[in-house]
C-alpha cells in the first residue's frame, strides 16, 4: 500500500487532487437541487454533498462551493428560503450530470439538459418531474466553513414526494427499487446491488440478516467486535 503524505498531496495538479480527494469519501448520494428566484427563473444543480442531520425535525444539509463565481443554487435559496431536493436514477444520470455546467443565470438548467420542472400544489418550488424520490426543503440555518470558504446549507424537510410501495412497514426506503444512483469523485455514477439489511447492534448479540421488511431471514451471523 502506497503512503501519500501531506506534502505529495499538497503538490498534486489541481484537477488531480479534486479528483482523489472526491473519491476518498467513497460512494455519495446523487441529487439535483431544484430552486427558483424571485421572479420566476428556475434552477437546476447536481450535488453530491447531500447528509442527513437529523431525523427529529428532519433535517437534509448539503456543501455549497466558495463563492468565486456566482452560486445561482444557493443565491435563489436565500430569496426565496425554500428549495427541492430530488435523487438521480438510472434514467436521468447523463442530463442530471450536465446541470453541472456554468450555464448563464438567465439560462434554466431545466430546459438546458432536457428536464421537466414540476410544481406540485401549493409548493413554489421546482421539482424535478423524472424524480422518484424528492422532497421539498425550508431553509434553517446557512454555516460558513472558515478553513475552505464553503458552507453548510441546513434545510428542514416539509414534504416528501416517493411511491409509497417503496416505503417498508418499518420506514425503510427501497432506493434500489426506486432506481436511485450514486456518485464516486466527481463524474462516476453508479448502480447499487443491496448486500442485506442487519438487525440493530448490542454488544451481547449476534447480527442477524433482515430481509427488505425488516423481518429476520437467516439464523445469526458473524457477531460484532470492537
Amino acid at each position: 500500500m502506497s503512503r501519500l503524505t501531506h506534502q505529495q498531496i499538497a503538490d498534486m495538479p489541481l484537477r488531480f487532487r479534486a479528483h482523489l480527494i472526491n473519491s476518498l469519501s467513497g460512494f455519495k448520494s446523487a441529487n439535483l437541487i431544484g430552486s427558483i428566484d424571485n421572479s420566476g427563473l428556475t434552477n437546476l444543480a447536481v450535488f453530491s454533498s447531500v447528509i442527513h442531520l437529523g431525523s427529529d425535525p428532519a433535517l437534509m444539509g448539503f456543501i455549497t462551493r466558495p463563492n468565486t463565481v456566482a452560486r445561482h443554487t444557493l443565491e435563489n435559496i436565500r430569496q426565496t428560503k425554500q428549495y427541492s431536493i430530488n435523487h438521480i436514477n438510472q434514467d436521468i444520470w447523463q442530463q442530471a450530470h450536465q446541470t453541472s455546467a456554468r450555464y448563464d443565470k438567465q439560462q434554466s438548467e431545466f430546459e438546458a439538459v432536457g428536464l421537466t420542472p414540476e410544481f406540485i400544489d401549493d409548493l413554489k418550488i421546482p421539482f424535478v418531474k423524472q424524480s422518484k424520490v424528492k422532497y421539498a426543503l425550508t431553509l434553517e440555518d446557512i454555516i460558513p466553513i472558515p478553513a475552505n470558504g464553503t458552507e453548510l446549507v441546513i434545510g428542514r424537510i416539509t414534504d416528501i414526494f416517493v411511491d409509497a410501495n417503496a416505503i417498508q412497514d418499518d420506514g425503510y426506503l427501497d432506493l434500489e427499487q426506486l432506481e436511485s444512483v450514486t456518485i464516486t469523485g466527481l463524474d462516476s455514477y453508479h448502480t447499487t446491488q443491496r448486500l442485506s439489511r442487519l438487525s440493530y447492534a448490542k454488544p451481547d448479540e449476534n447480527l442477524t440478516q433482515l430481509g427488505l421488511n425488516g423481518t429476520p431471514i437467516a439464523q445469526p451471523s458473524t457477531k460484532g467486535s470492537k
